[in-house]
């Protein structure tokens, strides 16, 4: 059915920046007095690049309709992943049924370490430096419904000081605090300044 893991700029007006990936496309066959009807099921990968992304299931008797349903569910359903630089924050493992998934920050330069179903929703994600594993199934809708739980688990270090009510020197040390701040650059100078105009 084509090549997996297929990515394609989704064109539609407004959202034209969003990229698609087509994980897996399923043949399912049903047998009737006449003969067999076929359909298809498709799971498809939607994300910016840029820390936004979200995946969907199209059923369909056409494998076109079944992607066009897939994407629509996806961009309806996108997350937002929290980013270090071209990292993830902190480590995260996360059980989900039999599908067991560990992702890892990794240094600038490493690459996507991920096989699968799971680079398809990290690289549409846009992390570019990241190890992972997938234990458990082989299965590619657990394994991306998993891979997004694990993403939603992130907090960066100024989310978690936050929460506590704590500055980020308090969670991280002040080492690491200004490291965090040199990475976000210009957004935490965004930031600080939104928070002073509230007050």
């Amino acid at each position: 059915m084509g090549s997996r893991y297929a990515q394609r700029p989704y064109s539609s007006g407004e959202r034209s920046d969003l990229a698609e990936r087509v994980v897996r496309v399923n043949r399912v066959a049903k047998v009737v007095k006449g003969g067999r009807k076929f359909s298809f099921s498709a799971l498809i990968v939607v994300g910016d690049m840029n820390g936004r992304v979200g995946a969907g299931i199209g059923k369909a008797r056409e494998v076109t309709e079944a992607i066009r349903k897939g994407m629509e569910v996806a961009k309806r359903n996108m997350i937002t992943v929290p980013m270090v630089g071209t990292t993830i924050p902190h480590e995260v493992r996360l059980k989900l049924g039999s599908a067991r998934i560990m992702l890892k920050p990794a240094a600038p330069g490493t690459g996507v370490i991920s096989g699968g179903a799971m680079r398809a929703v990290i690289e549409s994600a846009g992390i570019k430096d990241i190890l992972t594993k997938s234990h458990g199934t082989n299965n590619p809708i657990n394994t991306v419904r998993a891979t997004l739980a694990a993403l939603q688990q992130l907090r960066t270090a100024q989310q978690v000081a936050d929460l506590r009510s704590k500055e980020i020197e308090q969670i991280v040390g002040r080492r690491l605090a200004n490291a965090y701040r040199r990475s976000d650059g210009a957004e935490a100078a965004a930031a600080a300044a939104a928070a002073a105009e509230v007050k």
